[in-house]
């Protein structure tokens, strides 16, 4: 997609090694808006496989928590009617890995709020390729107040 992604938009200077859009050397997920959703599509490299073909479950597990972040930092900054999303960080987060993950060809992130409150989101993903799930994730996010060491990382 040729428009900027919520990580582009929100926090440009992230280093961030999944999500950050400074980080050359990091997966710069790009995650998008859809209903009350947060999409996202990305191209393994052969680095990221664990062995031949198959993408690595650390790779999985990093795509799924950034993207999951981003889903509870977006939720959180509409609940709040807010121009800009708090720094949420991730309190705990859970995944399955379902069955091996190509790495011919992207995969898809998908990822909503399923519960909420003042500060903190409970977010489900999945990480799809070729058409299947691969991996699930379920995980609790945390807006961070000033004095915590990510408040300003964004």
């Amino acid at each position: 997609m040729s428009d900027p992604s919520v990580q582009e938009r929100h926090a440009p200077k992230n280093a961030c090694f999944g999500c950050g859009p400074s980080n050359s050397k990091g997966l710069r997920i790009r995650s998008f808006e859809a209903g009350d959703a947060l999409v996202a599509e990305w191209q393994p490299e052969k680095h990221h496989e664990a062995f031949e073909g198959v993408l690595s479950g650390g790779i999985i597990g990093t795509l799924l928590d950034c993207h999951c972040n981003w889903t509870a930092a977006i939720h959180l900054m509409k609940a709040r009617g807010a121009a800009s999303p708090p720094c949420t960080v991730t309190a705990e987060y859970a995944v399955k890995l379902v069955r091996p993950c190509p790495t011919a060809g992207p995969v898809s992130l998908f990822a909503k709020v399923v519960e909420a409150k003042d500060d903190r989101a409970v977010v489900e993903g999945t990480l799809e390729a070729e058409g299947k799930v691969r991996a699930t994730c379920r995980g609790t996010f945390v807006a961070v107040e000033p004095g915590h060491p990510a408040y300003h990382r964004w």
